[in-house]
């Protein structure tokens, strides 16, 4: 009953020392919401998707005509823009075609409000250029699923660090309790002469290690929060307390985890590698020429915004740039070279990627035995602290030995969770690396 209630009353001193912290319980699931909906990193990919998705709109031009519409007004005394203005404007008389008027002309006003169409008929560089962008577009948003993935993953890890933070708290809490007790019973018997000064120098040692651990396992409570609280986006100094436990992930086999083609990740390799495939082809349509069709429709007057005169001209223009002083057929070359270097990383990346899962997979299993064997560690040392202690209270044990058995234990424990953690984060790991 005194060790529940010291336990407490240490825990409540640990809880105090962080007043200037706001204590929050969180589960895991909150956690990963949280970081969905407010993480930074999630919401500058999302701003890459629509940078892109823009990107591609614009190559809506390939297909849409361009339109545009002006007016302008001069006054001109300049013998041809005169005789112009006033043909467009339709007042010419027989009298304007009086050499002196011709050659020295009044001052003449014209106002013009032109309309003018450009439509893109066979552009075939601008054609691959669009399926270029909306391939880039498609891969960005797969890559921004990824990240999401990734980030739900790390967030998972955060949580799991933070639990086995406070399963360490709770471990050395213990065992500094402990040492406590020994360093009673072990002061008690020195004044009875029964051990050394050595012994209970021993214990006392033993005391300030415990001590330091504890506060070191406190410090990584404190980093777990903050770097939760990163990922959240979370603008408090808060103390996150895990509502969910840290317990053992569901055994699966990892024969039926596999790596596939259609995780986004890979797919977004895969389309980026298109775009790339795409820009050569449009590089290479830029010796192919081009049609487009062109029209105006054209207003006179020598007021401002009157058309008392007007006129259309519609029209098509077949280009053809034959030579360009090599510019066209280095471009061609680089895009070329891109496209062959992407194909490589693609396949350098899929072969990281089986090549981390064969990793994992053997993690996950090392893991599983590690975790048997740390679990019948702890119950042996588990009880041999307890031979011990009882034996060292009667008289019948070593300081020595049994400083050295309550280490054990306290080690163990602290071996267990953290092989449940590497066990975990092994698991989600394997999820990770075979998600679609």
């Amino acid at each position: 009953m005194k060790k529940q209630l010291f336990i407490l009353y240490f825990g409540s001193i640990f809880i105090f020392g962080l007043h200037a912290q706001e204590l929050t319980t969180i589960s895991k699931a909150e956690a990963v919401s949280k970081v969905i909906s407010q993480n930074n990193t999630l919401k500058i990919s999302e701003q890459e998707h629509l940078k892109t998705r823009a990107e591609y709109r614009q190559t809506n031009s390939v297909f849409l005509p361009n339109l545009n519409a002006s007016h302008s007004g001069i006054a001109t005394t300049n013998p041809l823009m005169a005789f112009g203005s006033k043909l467009n404007q339709g007042i010419l008389t027989a009298g304007d075609f009086n050499p002196d008027l011709l050659n020295n002309p009044d001052e003449v006003t014209s106002f013009a409000t032109v309309f003018q169409i450009q439509q893109p008929l066979i552009n075939l560089d601008g054609f691959y250029q669009r399926k270029a962008a909306k391939n880039k577009m498609n891969a960005v948003e797969l890559q921004s699923l990824r990240t999401r993935d990734y980030l739900t993953f790390e967030t998972k890890k955060a949580y799991m660090q933070l639990q086995l933070a406070y399963k360490a708290v709770e471990v050395l809490e213990k065992s500094y309790v402990l040492v406590l007790e020994n360093k009673k019973v072990a002061s008690n018997s020195f004044k009875q002469g029964y051990i050394q000064k050595a012994d209970l120098l021993s214990i006392e040692v033993r005391v300030s290690d415990v001590k330091n651990q504890l506060q070191s396992a406190k410090s990584n409570i404190n980093n777990a929060s903050d770097y939760l609280s990163f990922l959240m986006n979370e603008k408090g100094n808060s103390v996150y307390i895990p509502t969910d436990s840290l317990t053992i992930t569901a055994l699966a086999s990892t024969n039926t985890h596999e790596i596939s083609k259609e995780r986004t990740d890979i797919r977004a390799m895969q389309l980026t590698t298109e775009a790339y495939e795409s820009m050569y082809k449009s590089d290479k349509m830029a010796f192919v020429p081009s049609l487009n069709a062109f029209g105006s429709y054209e207003l006179y007057d020598n007021k401002i915004f009157n058309g008392g005169s007007s006129g259309y001209l519609v029209g098509a223009q077949l280009n053809w740039n034959l030579f360009e002083g090599y510019k066209n057929v280095g471009k061609t070359q680089r895009s070329k070279a891109v496209y062959e270097q992407s194909k490589l990383e693609y396949d350098q990346y899929v072969s990281q990627s089986i090549l981390d899962l064969n990793k994992a997979k053997r993690m996950l299993i090392d893991a599983d035995n590690k975790l048997k064997l740390t679990n019948l560690g702890l119950e042996q040392s588990e009880e041999s602290l307890r031979i011990r202690t009882n034996r060292y209270k009667e008289g019948l044990e070593r300081t020595t030995d049994l400083l050295l058995s309550e280490s054990q234990y306290a080690q163990k424990q602290l071996e267990y969770y953290q092989t449940i953690f590497e066990y975990n984060y092994a698991f989600l790991y394997l999820q990770f690396l075979t998600k679609e």
